[in-house]
């Protein structure tokens, strides 16, 4: 099994990519089945979660292409891929593809909006808490949708076709979002989301959705209103940087400082994160391909930060920030309301010297002057990434164990880091 060695302490300077955006390409990959046309997608990230859903559309008949690399892309210039759902021949999604990805259940939407049926199995493949999907079936419920759980299997029925609804979401939920959209593109009627989650990836969904002939208007407020229509077609569409990978590397550099910019990506996706690390003590601007990163050895200040959705202090970076706090001149409260057991990083930052102590929903962090590097194990994608961030700037080698999960949401993390000074590298076996 695969290792990722560091050798901490050197600053960070250079350009790093932004490549596009995992939580966007996953759910329009899945829009796939809306249509039996194209739907083409460029920039798409090289991640294992997106083979593995390219696997899962795969069995039900989606067929895809790749293309080949063009003049002047690197190994971290995002793909093109190719998505015809023509024949889908199945839909059955089985429980040895879904229980490696929670993101595959959103097959659900498109399968009952376009054929009338579908037979799911219960979500698995996340470590960070329950995360249960009721809320998703209660949209399709309140859409037309008869629901049954049969050994494991959300079995979904709509003989009658999908009529639009009021859905009215008792708190905010990207994955309900979701798939109440693209469930609502092909219903009969207007749909109305109340409560609609506001990220960005929701709002490059319905952008993309727009181009396939859905008619959709409010994405990225908190209500959405979509007109059902007859049928969709194929459309081309570029993938939204990752506003994640965006805010990672961010916080590497503040970590250890240097000079980076973070290319092709954007500060509106981000900004209350970006606003977080400007009180650290890093500076932050932006220019014209992306955002500028730098700080110049001054102290890191501690700052509290309480999760939130979007535009809040997203979940998905609490744990590269409680990193980053380790080493700040002072304590900090982390407070995180998205997730259930989203802590599991703090004792293997313990294993790096960090003092971190839990407080039901909160860590509060006591910052240290140094950390010493130590073997390390991963224990989700976000957790895993936090390790980096702290083993960069702790003194001697880190062994980080576990890297696959990795692999699930960054795309060429070793090469980005290394050109830009990080002493990193991948050990096999």
């Amino acid at each position: 099994m695969d290792r990722i060695r560091i050798k901490g302490g050197a600053e960070l300077n250079g350009v790093i990519p932004i490549s596009g955006a995992k939580n966007a390409a996953l759910p329009l990959m899945t829009a796939s089945l809306l249509t039996g046309e194209t739907l083409e997608l460029r920039n798409v990230p090289r991640l294992a979660d997106v083979n593995l859903l390219l696997r899962i559309l795969g069995n039900h008949g989606v067929d895809h292409t790749i293309t080949g690399k063009r003049p002047g892309q690197t190994a971290e210039t995002g793909q093109t891929i190719r998505l015809d759902a023509s024949s889908v021949i199945d839909t059955c999604a089985p429980y040895e593809l879904v229980s490696r990805m929670r993101a595959s259940f959103w097959v659900i939407a498109p399968l009952i909006a376009r054929f009338g049926e579908a037979r799911v199995s219960m979500p698995g493949g996340c470590a960070i808490g329950t995360r249960p999907v009721d809320l998703l079936l209660k949209a399709l419920e309140t859409m037309g949708v008869q629901i049954d759980v049969d050994g494991g299997y959300v079995v979904a029925k709509a003989a009658k076709g999908l009529r639009g609804a009021e859905v009215r979401f008792p708190k905010v939920t990207v994955s309900g979002t979701h798939v109440a959209l693209m469930a609502a593109t092909l219903a009969e009627g207007t749909t109305v989301i109340e409560n609609a989650a506001r990220e960005p990836e929701v709002a490059d969904l319905a952008s993309c959705l727009t181009k396939m002939g859905a008619k959709i208007e409010g994405a990225g407020t908190s209500r959405i209103v979509i007109d059902g229509v007859a049928r969709l077609h194929g459309a081309t569409h570029s993938v939204m940087p990752d506003r994640i990978e965006t805010g990672t590397y961010a916080m590497a550099v503040a970590m250890t400082g240097g000079d980076v910019v973070l290319e092709n990506t954007r500060a509106e996706y981000l900004q209350s994160a970006l606003e977080v690390l400007q009180q650290v003590g890093a500076s932050v601007e932006g220019t014209k391909d992306g955002i500028r990163v730098h700080r110049n050895g001054s102290g890191l200040r501690p700052v509290d930060v309480t999760t939130d959705p979007f535009p809040g202090f997203p979940t998905d970076l609490q744990a590269q920030f409680m990193a980053l706090m380790t080493k700040a001149e002072g304590t900090s409260r982390i407070r995180e309301t998205i997730f259930e057991n989203r802590f599991m990083h703090v004792q293997e930052l313990a294993r790096l010297g960090a003092r971190i102590r839990l407080d039901g929903d909160a860590a509060i962090v006591e910052g240290v002057e140094r950390l010493k590097g130590a073997p390390v194990m991963a224990t989700d994608l976000r957790a895993s990434v936090s390790l980096v961030i702290a083993a960069l700037a702790a003194e001697g080698e880190t062994d980080i164990h576990r890297v696959y999960h990795l692999d699930r949401g960054f795309e060429a993390l070793e090469a980005k880091l290394g050109r830009c000074g990080a002493q990193i590298e991948r050990i096999s076996g």
